[in-house]
């Protein structure tokens, strides 16, 4: 890769340098604007009131957002590696609409191909790979699925138990007239939605509904927790950004010479 591509590719893909920085900042104010145009768009009374410049506006955007797609696919040594992935994806979706309304123009079917302009918003998700902060986040919650599985599965054996006591309490004389239909009133109860659509009119149906709201508050501590102790325990290593320009793996550290995954020089 000559030079010139490498430094291209450390400003995109990258942040540890104060150009990929500045790079970084600009694509988020980018995003940001864009979807604000999108979401005005939408609304009747601005669309008709200043449709010349929400088209301007449109395609400005589309033209940075293509610029920007097509020097990714430039600075990196396979480009199908980063087309084919999923950001690589809602990149390109995120632009094609624009394009495709001057061969269809006003079709209605297109309207709703260009709301998929709304994934842009995903490239400011996708910067968290950028910061420290953000593979701390990813890495908590990766390392503490299993236990979060766990809870989830103990939750939905709880309200599948009381809707099921539910059911047999109440009956179809006051509303809960299916175990699904009480398993899904345990459940809008336990998560303290509270729709009240379905309530228990029975003394021993609204004792139980007491002890379920008071679990529900309980229960939203639990994964708070679980994830708190992984992210103090991802947070004493230190994370990097330096990405392979070949396989686009990211976090090696600085002094890498060699990518982990594929082997490339760095």
């Amino acid at each position: 890769m000559s030079s010139h591509r490498e430094k291209l590719h450390s400003i995109i893909f990258e942040a540890d340098t104060p150009l990929g920085k500045f790079f970084d900042l600009g694509l988020i104010v980018s995003v940001i604007f864009s979807v604000v145009v999108v979401m005005l768009e939408s609304v009747e009374s601005i669309r008709n009131a200043y449709r010349t410049q929400l088209v301007i506006l449109e395609w400005y955007f589309t033209i940075v957002f293509s610029i920007e797609y097509l020097l990714r696919i430039y600075c990196v040594k396979k480009p199908s590696k980063y087309i084919f992935s999923f950001f690589g994806l809602v990149d390109f979706f995120s632009i094609i609409p624009t394009y495709l309304s001057l061969i269809f123009p006003g079709a209605q079917g297109l309207l709703i191909i260009r709301t998929l302009r709304l994934l842009r918003i995903f490239r400011v998700l996708k910067l968290h790979r950028y910061t420290t902060a953000g593979k701390i986040l990813a890495k908590a919650l990766t390392q503490s699925r299993h236990k979060i599985i766990v809870f989830l599965a103990v939750v939905m054996t709880m309200t599948l138990i009381l809707g099921t006591i539910m059911y047999l309490v109440e009956g179809r004389a006051n509303g809960f007239n299916s175990i699904p239909l009480a398993i899904y009133w345990a459940i809008v109860t336990i998560t303290t939605v509270g729709y009240g659509d379905l309530v228990p009119h029975t003394v021993i149906g609204q004792a139980l509904a007491s002890v379920l709201m008071i679990v529900g508050y309980g229960i939203l501590a639990v994964p708070t927790g679980i994830i708190s102790v992984e992210i103090a325990n991802v947070s004493k290593s230190h994370e990097f950004t330096r990405s392979c320009p070949t396989c686009l793996k990211e976090g090696h550290e600085t002094d890498a010479i060699y990518c982990s995954k594929c082997g490339q020089h760095l």
